[in-house]
């Protein structure tokens, strides 16, 4: 367990459509509390499955269960190495377009009629104020993480890229999946609640309302660019390394039968077979 201070709270800057949760910083050390749920169960698990995948190391941030205690209160949270280095800075989509235009990328999107034109609308115009890339790559894989664990809090705040004084741009790790796994028990998902049906109600906010049209549409555009190598097994030795005082079995038993069900659907993800789409 650690013990945080209230000079030690800070806000990073990204908003998320659940509110507000606690986060700190000390010694290049982020921490972040429970908020809605079992978020630090979702970070730790998704993140320990991503070193299981064809993604390098260095495209996404890791997560640790952590106990934090603040003031008079126990959070469950998670803790995660700064990802920045030197003289970059994070910047959201969101807010790299409003600083540029004065209009925020969100609006952007949804002033797009067609839904299959909306993502090759922010890859080109993020490629064309950054100088970046393969952004669509970048792009599908997040989307493609986001629909195999229900992330539904990836909207245009909690999508990001690096910058530095000098005005050069880089990829930013993908981060953020807190929201993955119906871990809004309070809200959204009560654990009482028949798991397919919150499967069936979990809805993505980056350009559409329903995870396998986003990834269809990804796919389709940029091709299939991530696999998947975990086992049920090395899933359960994930939950079972949870100490026993930060969750209960209950959630435990829910977050197993989440993932189960999505290695079922996406059982292609496992193949050894990726797909690339020529650009025209």
């Amino acid at each position: 367990m650690v013990e945080l201070f209230e000079d030690e709270l800070t806000d990073d800057g990204r908003k998320s459509s659940k509110g507000n949760q606690l986060k700190w910083k000390r010694d290049g050390i982020w921490y972040k509390a429970d908020y809605t749920g079992y978020e630090g169960l979702s970070e730790y698990l998704i993140s320990h499955l991503l070193l299981k995948s064809s993604l390098n190391r260095e495209e996404f941030l890791l997560y640790e269960p952590e106990r934090i205690q603040y003031k008079s209160s126990i959070f469950n949270g998670v803790k995660s190495k700064d990802m920045l280095s030197d003289d970059w800075q994070i910047i959201t989509l969101e807010r790299l377009f409003l600083n540029t235009y004065g209009r925020g990328l969100n609006a952007m999107i949804y002033a797009e009629q067609d839904v299959k034109k909306r993502l090759p609308l922010i890859v080109a115009q993020t490629e064309r104020l950054t100088g970046l890339k393969d952004f669509g790559i970048y792009m599908e894989k997040m989307l493609c993480i986001d629909a195999f664990f229900l992330n539904e809090d990836r909207h245009t705040h909690n999508i990001a890229v690096l910058t530095d004084s000098s005005g050069h741009f880089d990829f930013c790790r993908i981060f953020d999946q807190g929201a993955g796994l119906l871990s809004d028990t309070i809200l959204d998902y009560p654990l009482d609640k028949d798991i397919y049906e919150c499967i069936d109600s979990a809805k993505p906010k980056t350009f559409c309302a329903d995870f396998d049209e986003q990834l269809d549409i990804a796919e389709e555009t940029y091709g299939s660019r991530i696999r998947f190598f975990f086992s049920r097994k090395e899933v359960d030795e994930l939950l079972d390394a949870i100490p026993e005082e930060m969750y209960d079995r209950e959630i435990i038993e829910r977050v197993r039968s989440v993932v189960y069900e999505r290695m079922r659907k996406y059982q292609y993800l496992f193949s050894e077979e990726m797909t690339a789409v020529k650009k025209k």
